[in-house]
């Protein structure tokens, strides 16, 4: 890995996503894994959802002493969030009912803009309407694999209710990382000591215990990659209660989890992401202006960073793998182009499983029908005869056998665009 992709922030996101953390596709929004907790034997508030389909059937026979209202979108600071109506507010707490239906209605098909929601929000579709509790003490606890360790780990910190990133960074002494052996799981032993670095009262550490060791049987049961319950707090009169949850999986377990995998809403994704999923693509849309069609990770990141090296910005991270054929090329190039912001295509190829004479073939085929400048370099089994074939095709593209040269040429056509406007 290059000096230079170790500094460079536009691709760091790309390198967590795709090597330092297990791909996570499937998300779960809190009513979604407040279900799933429940359905595990873990104790969560009561709650009903209200959504364009089920309206406020549920809510109807739902009551409380005071209610706690949330849009449910994959997004943290709903709280301090607004919505594009003027409403502000993602969480509200009423004890008045028909405040609440208010509250719903206020949320219910707005979109919703947080610190972490792009800047023009994100569509509510469900809202959740929750039995407010009496919270005495609020921790946090999270279950996920760590690479580090090997396995999986419990972090726990007596501050919950917060982030833990700010009490990693503030506080770091009130955040613990245990290793768990698969094995032996969370014992009697390990949560009873977990327990007391929580600091919960003597009378709940029973229900902590309980509570502590079924998040492990759900995190296994499940093939969790990620359960964080933030905060798990001590609530009157005398009980511990999941506040609220999140929950990530394993995606090569959708197989064992088809009922989990069929929970989900993908409104939030990025379309071009499921598309490409279709086809065993790994896309991840960026900020720049020069389509990238790689095979291969450790390609697709070496080719972003020789692009910014030379001045230009990459629109995208698309590893095609080593399973291509020219019917799957012309659904990458459509995906590129679908891109707006493109203006010039790389293609940056190394054969070795696939076959350059058939990338030549699938380009050839798509070719003509681009609305912005090509730039194909090819290296590996078959190269020479795939560069020929390029270079036979009536079509107008610049064809090349040097990485450098590649990105130099591309960078190039952006910079000569933007010279002309």
């Amino acid at each position: 890995m290059s000096h230079y992709y170790r500094k460079s922030n536009l691709l760091r996101p790309i390198f967590y996503k795709l090597v330092k953390i297990p791909i996570r596709k499937l998300n779960l929004v809190e009513y979604q894994s407040k279900n799933l907790l429940q359905k595990h034997g873990l104790t969560v508030q009561k709650f009903c959802l209200i959504n364009h389909r089920l309206r406020f059937q549920e809510f109807q026979n739902f009551n409380a002493k005071e209610y706690v209202i949330k849009a449910q979108i994959l997004a943290g600071g709903r709280g301090k969030g607004h919505f594009d109506t003027g409403f502000k507010g993602g969480v509200k707490i009423t004890n008045d009912k028909e405040k609440a239906k208010e509250y719903v209605s206020s949320m219910l098909g707005h979109r919703l803009i947080t610190k972490q929601t792009p800047k023009k929000g994100v569509l509510v579709n469900e809202v959740m309407v929750a039995e407010s509790v009496t919270i005495i003490k609020e921790t946090y606890v999270c279950l996920a694999m760590d690479r580090q360790c090997n396995g999986p780990v419990l972090l726990i910190s007596p501050h919950g209710g917060v982030d833990v990133e700010t009490v990693a960074s503030k506080s770091p002494s009130l955040l613990r990382k245990i290793p768990i052996d698969i094995y032996e799981g969370i014992t009697d032993v390990m949560a009873n000591e977990v327990s007391d670095f929580l600091k919960f009262p003597r009378e709940l550490k029973p229900k902590v215990i309980k509570e502590l060791k079924m998040l492990w049987e759900l995190f296994n049961k499940v093939d969790a990659l990620q359960i964080e319950i933030n905060p798990l707090a001590a609530v009157k009169p005398n009980d511990i209660v999941c506040i609220d949850a999140k929950l990530n999986f394993d995606d090569n377990a959708s197989f064992r989890q088809k009922e989990i995998f069929s929970m989900p809403d993908y409104g939030e994704t990025d379309p071009h992401e499921l598309e490409a999923a279709k086809h065993d693509f790994t896309y991840v849309k960026l900020d720049g202006d020069i389509g990238c069609l790689v095979n291969g990770a450790g390609l697709a990141m070496a080719t972003m960073d020789i692009i910014k090296l030379f001045g230009g910005s990459p629109a995208n991270f698309l590893d095609v793998g080593g399973t291509i054929t020219e019917t799957t090329i012309k659904k990458a190039f459509q995906l590129l182009i679908s891109d707006p912001k493109v203006k010039v295509i790389l293609v940056n190829v190394f054969g070795g499983i696939v076959n350059c004479e058939l990338i030549a073939n699938g380009i050839i085929s798509v070719a003509k029908c681009l609305r912005v400048p090509l730039v194909v370099r090819l290296q590996g089994t078959q190269a020479e005869s795939g560069r020929k074939l390029l270079a036979e095709a009536a079509v107008e593209m610049d064809i090349t056998d040097d990485f450098e040269e590649a990105a130099k040429k591309a960078v190039s056509y952006v910079e000569e665009e933007c010279d002309e406007e």
